[in-house]
């Protein structure tokens, strides 16, 4: 029989756990040998500290194909679903939130087309019933990140999604530091369907995707699938250059053939301001690629898994 692995990821989820997994097990886990499939699901407790591990540990009692892998503290959602894919043993994979938000029925129709050769089957959100306010900069997001990085990114973005052995040995390998494993199956130009769905509202609990973790997962996809915002910084610099040329040219012009004697302290000082600020924000951008090289040189692992219940 072929063998699915599903992954959860879990961050303060105690309220969802028993639900997604009475969900999974009814539109998923039953319909399986069916269609001639073994499974396994991997929870990851990703330095929870409500009752989550507690949870995981009952459910794991009451169906031994359950693993849980505890991590040592919260290294976030991708680094996460990471673990999850490294001790992954299926021929494929799927990556689902543990709040129900992404339908687990979906998986069943990316299994179908997994076997009819797909090596990437995404879930892409057609629409979704956030708060306008998320739509709004996750649409932003995904626009400007399809515009300058991955042009194939669905337009929506996906979090939910199955992928092939050979799709889950890419990433193994590449493991990259501050990086998308999203955006790595996108790159990886695998066959690839695409099912669209509406991501649902999150009826328990409170999400703990802050903004400053979406701030930080803006740039990480950025810096690491474009060149876009380095090139951005040489040629703005070459057109501060020229202008500031023409500017000087215009001065000394005047100053000789019509008598103009050189005034405007206050404009100059604030074209200084206008380029020393230019100049930060050239150093920052620059700075977050040379930090994430240094990062990746290090080779800090992902993750640190304290236990592991299988």
């Amino acid at each position: 029989m072929k063998k699915l692995s599903i992954i959860i990821p879990v961050y303060f989820n105690e309220l969802n756990l028993n639900k997604t997994y009475n969900v999974l097990e009814k539109d998923v886990l039953l319909k399986l040998p069916n269609l001639g499939f073994d499974y396994e699901i991997i929870f990851i407790d990703d330095g929870s500290k409500d009752h989550s591990f507690k949870i995981l540990k009952e459910l794991k009692s009451k169906n031994d194909k359950i693993k849980i892998i505890k991590l040592s503290r919260n290294f976030g959602g991708t680094n996460a679903s990471l673990a999850g894919i490294f001790k992954s043993s299926g021929d494929c994979l799927s990556v689902i939130s543990a709040d129900l938000q992404d339908p687990p029925e979906i998986i069943i129709k990316m299994l179908e087309k997994w076997q009819e050769g797909y090596k990437t089957c995404i879930a892409s959100r057609e629409s979704r019933h956030d708060p306008i306010i998320d739509k709004f900069f996750s649409n932003l997001f995904y626009k400007i990140f399809r515009k300058i990085a991955l042009k194939d990114m669905p337009s929506g973005g996906f979090d939910f999604f199955l992928i092939d052995r050979q799709v889950i040995d890419f990433i193994k390998q590449s493991n990259e530091k501050n990086s998308s494993f999203h955006g790595q199956i996108i790159w990886s130009g695998f066959k690839t369907f695409e099912l669209k769905y509406t991501r649902q509202k999150r009826e328990d609990g409170k999400s703990k995707w802050t903004f400053a973790k979406k701030f930080k997962y803006f740039i990480d996809y950025i810096v690491a699938f474009s060149y876009t915002p380095i090139r951005f910084v040489s040629l703005f610099g070459i057109f501060i250059s020229f202008c500031s040329f023409v500017y000087l040219a215009i001065i000394i012009f005047n100053y000789f053939n019509n008598n103009i004697e050189i005034r405007g302290w206050a404009s100059i000082f604030s074209l200084i301001l206008f380029t020393s600020g230019i100049q930060m924000a050239s150093i920052g951008i620059i700075g977050e690629y040379i930090w994430r090289s240094l990062d990746q040189a290090r080779a800090r692992p992902n993750f640190i898994i304290d236990d592991i219940i299988e």
